[in-house]
């Protein structure tokens, strides 16, 4: 048998950034790109937002707050993004990568369990509640948007943040889901840290998938 063809895969750092500029990116990104376009994976840091999938109901919106809404393109329901969350949209070519949604989900959702176990931590995903949780608490929520076989939208990752804003929500339309982090299970390295292990984990799955 031949060599597995290598797919590259580029990495934005974007830093910290308002929601909307970066939804509207990807959009125009996915919309613009062709057969040679390479997959790129973005790594944000977003100002705070609840976010409301395709699907979303209002209803799972519990408490106004000065944070604001935005009803967005990906599958699922309510979620918060807010400082001391890492964020990595996937904008890949499923069809180039031979790929299903559901093996990406599963994926990314090993990749996020992976980098947990590496501190000891027991961390699991659930099939009918994607995501990645610690204790029946979750850590990670994901949501993605597959159009004409190219993703958008990926993963979060709860590191070290203000908690409290996801009291005013039904968490991914979960009635009292509780929500953990990083930092309260008890994991010291920084942010920077935690994203080169998570990026390497991927990086190297979708170079195995």
């Amino acid at each position: 048998m031949g060599a597995v063809e290598h797919i590259p895969i580029v990495i934005k750092q974007l830093g910290k950034q308002e929601y909307q500029p970066v939804w509207q990116a990807m959009q125009d990104f996915t919309q613009t790109r062709n057969s040679h376009t390479l997959d790129e994976l973005w790594v944000v840091e977003h100002s705070p937002i609840f976010t409301l999938g395709r699907n979303g109901k209002k209803s799972h919106i519990l408490n106004k707050s000065d944070i604001p809404i935005i009803k967005v393109d990906r599958g699922g329901q309510v979620t918060y993004h807010g400082p001391g969350q890492l964020v990595i949209y996937f904008l890949l070519d499923l069809h180039r990568r031979k790929l299903g949604i559901r093996q990406l989900v599963t994926l990314i959702e090993n990749c996020l369990v992976d980098l947990l176990t590496q501190y000891s931590i027991d961390a699991y995903s659930d099939k009918k509640a994607p995501g990645v949780y610690v204790n029946k608490q979750k850590i990670a929520a994901l949501g993605l948007r597959v159009s004409k076989g190219c993703t958008t939208h990926g993963l979060s990752l709860n590191i070290d943040m203000d908690l409290s804003p996801f009291q005013n929500i039904n968490p991914c339309g979960y009635k009292n889901l509780e929500i953990t982090q990083c930092k309260n299970l008890g994991i010291g390295d920084s942010f920077q840290e935690l994203t080169n292990i998570l990026l390497s984990l991927i990086e190297k799955s979708l170079e195995r998938a």
